[in-house]
């Protein structure tokens, strides 16, 4: 474009010049007494030469009025370069742990940038790296007057709560940040943990379901999470007397997630308090179907109370029926034949059980089982013996297992006694054998058989195992 403006120029000059040379004539100009006579061209060459003197003179005043800004913009240019050379090198260092690089390099940052989000935050987070909570706290509150820098410090401020276990200030917190950006993954689960350590299951019911709304995680984990929430709510409606919300919540959870047994066995109990023998029945079947456990089991026992031994053996087999491969199905039977002293039946469903089991062999509590029987159907051969000698090296069984810091619970709960994570005990076969507890202090706790047993020496150590 720019070559063809010139052109045009140029091809209009010599146009004009043409035409001038093609019409010669005179000019005369007078002027207080001055006489110019003179011709067209000459006259046209005088203007073209002014034109372009005046040109370069407006020019150059030009270039001297703007020089001061143009030095003004390199020199903020050249701080903006250098700022961010430095902003990049205080990240690196944070990076690498280096606490006085990082230092040095807000400090160089900030006089470059002036205080700005990341300036800031770099300050905020190099100072945490130092030790300086003070400072870093300071820096973080400075983020909070910037509309942009706003989240970056309630989180630096959050973590800041959290650490030194303000829950109502890291609540307070929370909730801010969720009102700016509430599709924020770590916002929802930092406000769902806070609300569940605290004990408050009606807010954290509401917090998860939006949560789940907006999609921030999964249906089915979410769908668990309500599940062990209805529970709770479930327990304390009935401490507080009231039997049919407690029941109606209990129903909820056990629909809300079938494999959680605890959930199903509430359920089922509390139908037997209203004399609902027959939907607590099918509560049982529907659980035992899609998860067998001992829970169920005890249930199931509970709801054929009374019958002889025989009729239990038979009960217990209908049980069974609902998920006839699974080994908890024959340990529940088996359990039932050793009670009603039918050692034939009860050896070969713990045969079939331990079939049913992992290559490694039958697990302790089999073991224990197996030495019942020997027990009872051989008191004087040494089969028990063997068999508890045996069950001594023999892997642990099904428990329930934290899938966060791996801690074995005797029984389940909604938090994990040794990690306090929230819904992270199922009922599995520990990979190993679990670490050992650390010894808290109270604050720091704060914060942070399926059918009775025939009467025989080794029936309470089966049970205990259990």
């Amino acid at each position: 474009m720019r070559r063809i403006l010139i052109l045009a120029v140029l091809a209009v000059v010599v146009i004009v010049a043409a035409t001038v040379a093609d019409y010669p004539g005179s000019v005369a100009i007078v002027w207080q007494g001055w006489e110019l006579d003179t011709s067209v061209g000459v006259l046209v060459a005088v203007l073209a030469i002014l034109v372009l003197a005046l040109w370069l003179v407006f020019s150059f005043l030009g270039k001297l009025v703007r020089l001061p800004g143009r030095f003004r913009r390199n020199r903020r240019e050249r701080r903006r370069r250098h700022g961010e050379i430095a902003l990049t090198r205080g990240m690196i260092a944070l990076a690498a742990g280096d606490a006085d690089g990082a230092l040095r390099y807000a400090s160089r940052a900030e006089a470059l940038l002036a205080r700005t989000p990341l300036t800031l935050l770099l300050a905020a987070q190099a100072a945490q790296l130092a030790g300086d909570e003070a400072a870093a706290h300071n820096r973080y509150t400075e983020l909070l007057d910037d509309k942009d820098g706003e989240f970056l410090g309630l989180r630096g401020l959050l973590g800041q709560a959290l650490k030194t276990g303000d829950s109502k200030e890291a609540l307070r917190l929370t909730r801010r940040a969720i009102g700016l950006r509430p599709n924020a993954a770590w916002v929802f689960e930092t406000l769902f943990a806070l609300e569940i350590d605290a004990g408050r299951w009606e807010a954290a019911r509401d917090i998860l379901d939006g949560a789940a709304r907006r999609h921030l995680l999964p249906e089915a984990r979410a769908a668990h999470h309500r599940a062990v929430i209805l529970y709770q709510l479930s327990l304390a409606a009935e401490a507080a007397g009231e039997r049919r919300r407690a029941l109606s919540l209990a129903a909820s959870a056990a629909a809300a997630a079938p494999d959680l047994s605890p959930a199903a066995a509430r359920h089922a109990r509390l139908l037997m308090a209203e004399d609902k023998r027959r939907a607590a029945r099918r509560a049982v079947e529907r659980a035992w179907s899609v998860g067998p456990h001992p829970d169920l089991a005890r249930v199931w026992a509970e709801l054929g109370g009374g019958a002889p031994a025989l009729e239990l053996v038979t009960w217990f087999e209908k049980l069974a029926a609902h998920n006839p491969e699974a080994a908890e199905s024959h340990v529940a039977v088996a359990e039932a034949a050793l009670a009603a002293q039918l050692w034939g039946e009860a050896r070969r469903h713990l045969g079939l059980a331990i079939a049913a089991v992992t290559p490694d062999g039958p697990s302790r509590q089999l073991c224990l089982l197996r030495a019942r029987i020997e027990e009872g159907e051989h008191p004087e051969s040494n089969g028990a013996r063997e068999w508890m000698d045996r069950a001594l090296a023999a892997p642990p069984g099904p428990a329930y297992v934290c899938a966060r810091c791996g801690h074995e619970s005797g029984g389940w709960q909604a938090l994990c006694p040794h990690c306090r994570g929230f819904d992270t005990l199922s009922w599995r076969t520990p990979v190993s054998a679990p670490p050992a507890a650390p010894s808290l202090s109270a604050a720091e706790a704060h914060a942070t058989a399926l059918l009775p047993a025939i009467p025989n020496r080794l029936a309470a150590a089966s049970q205990s195992d259990r």
